[in-house]
């Protein structure tokens, strides 16, 4: 008998475990084409640090997909933001924003708290998001980069 329930309870934990990964929404990164040949470039790295810094951190706000919650956190799946002001994307990212700005021609005027993250994990979380869902901003940005973005006064 004992054996039968165990058996049940090993049916059931494994098909609830196949249930959410099929209804779990698909998060993705794009490998840019410079860098399809070399799995181990300094972007493709780069970009796989970036996705664990994004599920710890950004993934509330901004969603899995990237999509974000119109008029309250900003989109950076296909953000103008991230391909038009860059230094103000990594400013964010580093120092945390406040205020209004527009995104997509849509307006958000919330709170983003820095995260106490280092100039490597600024680059990583931003070379994810620029090679993620439908971006594809090949430009990598460095940790030099990042160092080099002083907080606004």
């Amino acid at each position: 008998m004992r054996k039968i329930l165990f058996i049940i309870g090993l049916v059931a934990i494994v098909s609830c475990k196949s249930d959410k990964k099929e209804n779990k929404e698909e998060e993705s990164y794009v490998i840019p084409s410079s860098e399809k040949s070399s799995e181990t470039s300094p972007l493709t790295e780069s970009i796989k640090r970036g996705k664990a810094i994004y599920s710890d951190l950004c993934v509330t706000c901004h969603l899995p997909t990237g999509k974000g919650i119109p008029g309250t956190y900003p989109p950076l799946d296909g953000s103008n933001w991230l391909t038009e002001k860059r230094t103000e994307s990594i400013r964010g990212v580093k120092y945390g924003m406040q205020g209004p700005i527009e995104v997509n021609g849509e307006k958000y005027d919330n709170i983003m708290t820095p995260m106490g993250l280092s100039d490597q994990e600024v680059a990583d979380a931003m070379n994810y998001a620029m090679n993620s869902w439908s971006n594809n901003i090949e430009e990598m940005v460095t940790a030099e980069e990042v160092s080099a973005v002083k907080e606004k006064e």
